[in-house]
């Protein structure tokens, strides 16, 4: 029979070490070796560092915990995009598709109404499979983009992206950073 995990929330360890030596009678250690047995218990290495840590928690706890992006999903996709950050081929794999129309949405301007012959312009730049349709539409129907029902008007849709999406987009800018270097000084010569 599996276990169900039971949560313990201490508001005060100091105050639940005394309820506990207590409870132990004269058979109870000291205070402070009882503290540290309850913070080793807890997964710490002793009172200090549950101290720091809970500190450290407090500092932070204003900013957006972010989850750890999955490597090897960011690693995959990666592989699709050449030295210069243009997408080679189109992945076979719908989780990295998305996280490659990521980083073609992060090349978008934000909050900027665009043609599709401008849109069309900008894919043909970010990718060297020459199917734009594909790209376009799929950043459409993953909420990536949206466009008139014309076809016209399409605009960036903008939504903080999940964690292997930002992985992929701060690699990819360094790449794209390069290409664009390259590219203003072949046209200044």
């Amino acid at each position: 029979m599996t276990k169900i995990p039971v949560p313990l929330h201490v508001t005060d360890v100091t105050v639940f070490s005394r309820a506990l030596s207590k409870q132990l009678g004269d058979t109870s250690p000291a205070h402070l070796v009882l503290l540290n047995m309850v913070a080793r218990a807890a997964g710490f290495q002793n009172l200090q560092h549950m101290r720091a840590a809970t500190a450290a928690r407090n500092r932070i706890g204003n900013r957006e915990s972010e989850s750890t992006p999955d490597a090897r999903s960011v690693e995959r996709t990666l592989n699709q995009f050449d030295a210069l950050g243009r997408l080679q081929q189109w992945p076979s794999r719908r989780s990295v598709q998305t996280l490659a129309l990521w980083a073609l949405w992060a090349t978008f301007p934000a909050e900027k109404v665009l043609s599709e012959k401008v849109v069309n312009a900008h894919l043909v730049t970010e990718h060297t499979f020459k199917d734009v349709a594909t790209l376009r539409r799929t950043m459409i129907s993953c909420g990536l983009m949206t466009r008139n029902r014309d076809g016209s008007d399409y605009r960036r849709v903008e939504q903080k992206p999940p964690a292997e999406a930002k992985a992929v987009i701060r690699n990819l800018s360094a790449r794209r950073r390069a290409r664009y270097a390259s590219e203003g000084e072949a046209q200044i010569a």
